[in-house]
């Protein structure tokens, strides 16, 4: 899996692809921080195209070495929620409420929320790759007891498969899972 720093630099050298990978991996939590800040959906839309936008256009500034993409990434889908907000404190009669009391609701309370939403980015990219790095047959029953919600004997069911190698591949699947994700640094006490 290529890393987020490689593909900003790709962007930066004009590779659309590597936009479409950013895209994908941070356009949903860009979304939501987005609608958490102004509370509206059409909005927040066009703050995560705006978002894109600008890491296309301004991808060469990216500094690896002042840290990471997601931070940066944030940081422009922030200011451009920020923007947004005070254009509508400009505006008569945006709201019903006082307006001043909606933006200082909307803002995030301080960086940590950024921190916190990066990590778990970066936790679930993680548990993603592990994923990829299972046997196929363990990775298909453990997406199926994890993500599809089955019993054991439920998949073992739909595999056609015998309720004991079912049990097995899970118990195999979980332990290569742990162990990768240690390596990476998550460990039980992330939760």
């Amino acid at each position: 899996m290529i890393s987020d720093e490689e593909l900003v630099a790709a962007v930066a050298s004009g590779d659309s692809k590597a936009l479409e990978a950013l895209y994908d991996r941070y356009s949903r939590i860009v979304f939501a921080l987005a609608l958490r800040m102004l509370s509206h959906g059409d909005i927040a839309e066009d703050v995560v195209q705006e978002t894109f936008w600008r890491v296309w256009r301004r991808a060469n500034t990216f500094q690896a070495s002042s840290g990471t993409f997601s931070p940066w990434l944030f940081g422009i889908a922030r200011n451009l929620c920020i923007d947004e907000l005070r254009r509508r404190q400009v505006r008569p009669g945006a709201s019903s409420g006082s307006n001043d009391e909606l933006i200082l609701q909307a803002i995030p309370d301080n960086a940590q929320d950024v921190e916190h939403m990066t990590w778990q980015v970066e936790r679930r990219r993680l548990i993603i790759e592990a994923l990829n790095e299972l046997p196929v047959d363990q990775r298909e029953v453990i997406e199926m007891a994890y993500f599809g919600g089955l019993s054991q004997r439920e998949i073992a069911e739909k595999l056609n498969d015998p309720l004991g190698t079912v049990k097995t591949r899970v118990r195999l699947g979980l332990q290569k899972l742990r162990q990768f994700l240690h390596i990476q640094g998550i460990g039980q006490d992330d939760r």
